[in-house]
């Protein structure tokens, strides 16, 4: 599976800074809103408009994408699993070994790429 045939589903949420306008977890938010997703972001310290867990997100989440460091990231993943969350695209610097030997186990699908490069 390639990250472009994630754009399909409709309910995203971007794990990161999405505070920061100069992270890569904001623009993917940004670029997520304006192309008509349905998404919200996650982040352990949480902030405006930002939730602490994916357990607070108001809808079924199809697609995480992972924009924040491996260690904070497998705690998400593990919180992933137990939401019956299947898709995670994780995006260059949150990948580790942990995270993707995690997911296969767990049969979730974690696509490495980039989700500005899938959206164009």
């Amino acid at each position: 599976m390639k990250a472009t045939e994630l754009l399909k589903y409709k309910n995203w949420v971007v794990i990161g800074d999405t505070l920061n306008k100069d992270k890569y977890a904001s623009k993917i938010l940004s670029k997520l809103v304006s192309r008509g997703y349905n998404t919200k972001s996650v982040h352990p310290k949480g902030g405006e408009n930002t939730y602490k867990t994916l357990g607070e997100i108001p809808y079924k989440i199809d697609v995480i994408d992972l924009c924040i460091n491996p260690l904070s990231g497998i705690k998400f993943i593990e919180e992933a699993k137990a939401l019956g969350i299947k898709y995670i695209l994780i995006q260059p610097g949150a990948e580790s070994r942990e995270i993707l030997s995690y997911c296969k186990d767990n049969n979730i699908i974690a696509i490495e790429g980039c989700a500005l490069v899938a959206l164009g």
